[in-house]
């Protein structure tokens, strides 16, 4: 049997080969999401839309579907992500260290009424996470009355189901949104007039 001589130039060129297709073999065969620390890394699956074309800046021009409600401003989407809407505090549901807060089964149900295992669209503002790996977002849901939809996140502070509340740097409608508290609250409406 004759033996083969290979250069060093071949060795390494076999090397790299070996290298890139054992590489392109582990991605595919890795789940989507690995742990919680890669969620926010995780382009979610969406799905067009034609109201999308007509999307504010810096909205996402796509739509996802919630699978779940968590509480009055945190959902969990298909994809697995959970995302917490900005510049919105609803009273506490779930909270480890806080009791079940006045008004905030009803900012729930509100929230399940309005979103639950529907398509809504995401619009970032600054950060792309907060410190628990949760995405933040404002949240719409398009309507067939209007392409831009229902902006969730001013529906549950104009019907008193939250408070604005700012957290920098996404203070993109942080006024808006104490104007419309100011408003529930002149208008006495729903945790404004029952949790005084």
């Amino acid at each position: 049997m004759r033996r083969v001589r290979l250069s060093k130039k071949n060795i390494n060129l076999i090397i790299g080969v070996i290298i890139l297709l054992v590489s392109a073999i582990y991605q595919t065969l890795q789940p989507k999401t690995q742990n919680i620390s890669n969620q926010a890394k995780v382009i979610p699956t969406l799905i067009a839309s034609q109201s999308a074309v007509s999307a504010k800046p810096g909205a996402e021009l796509y739509l996802v579907k919630v699978a779940r409600v968590i509480d009055g401003d945190t959902i969990k989407l298909e994809t697995g992500q959970t995302v917490r809407y900005i510049g919105i505090d609803t009273p506490e549901t779930k909270h480890p260290q806080k009791k079940l807060q006045c008004f905030g089964k009803e900012a729930m149900e509100k929230n399940k009424e309005l979103v639950e295992g529907k398509l809504v669209r995401l619009e970032k503002d600054i950060s792309e996470t907060d410190r628990y790996w949760r995405l933040l977002r404002y949240v719409y849901l398009p309507t067939d009355a209007s392409p831009s939809g229902i902006f969730i996140n001013d529906y549950l502070v104009k019907e008193g189901y939250a408070h604005a509340s700012t957290f920098p740097p996404d203070v993109k409608y942080s006024d808006h949104f104490r104007n419309i508290e100011n408003q529930a609250r002149i208008n006495n409406l729903g945790l404004w007039n029952k949790c005084k």
